[in-house]
């Protein structure tokens, strides 16, 4: 039996932050994708990133790439008034409808509610497996239910928060 086939769309922001939230912990995206791969043939992986042109940034976005993810980037928008703008979540669902008529999962990382009406309908028009990994707490209820299957993001799959060293200096 052939492995099943899969695509895999990382909300880079959403997972970051929620992460950060409710663990103070960075996820692991290099043991989320042993995890999320063992036993299929991954045939698309994007992470959808917000590009402030920072260089710890653009660093990571080298590890994504390495570890296989497409890197989309969206430049950061700071308005005026304050507030900013970096919303991936129409690209996000344009490449899930593209890529659920070409593979057996879709698999979403991402705890944003507004994510629960895309997985319903490609379950209904495509028949396609879908899962959600997302900070349990921090999951919008209806996109846990739209769902497959729910993987909440746990220990197994979150780094420590680094802290920068001091230098200590003689006196």
């Amino acid at each position: 039996m052939a492995e099943p086939s899969i695509a895999l769309f990382v909300d880079v922001q959403n997972i970051y932050y929620t992460s950060r939230q409710a663990y103070n912990s960075h996820f692991d995206y290099n043991a989320f994708w042993a995890q999320v791969t063992a036993g299929r043939n991954v045939s698309r992986a994007i992470a959808y990133a917000i590009d402030r042109g920072d260089p710890k940034q653009q660093q990571f976005q080298t590890i994504l790439r390495a570890i296989g993810f497409e890197v989309k980037l969206k430049p950061y928008i700071q308005r005026v008034d304050g507030t900013s703008k970096g919303d991936w979540d129409v690209g996000i669902t344009l490449d899930v409808i593209d890529w659920a008529q070409k593979v057996d999962v879709i698999t979403l990382v991402s705890g944003d509610g507004d994510f629960d009406l895309l997985l319903q309908k490609i379950k209904s028009d495509f028949g396609v497996f879908t899962e959600v990994y997302g900070v349990e707490p921090l999951t919008a209820s209806s996109l846990i239910h739209s769902a497959d299957c729910f993987f909440p993001i746990s220990s197994d799959l979150l780094l420590p928060i680094k802290k920068p060293k001091t230098k200590i200096q003689n006196k």
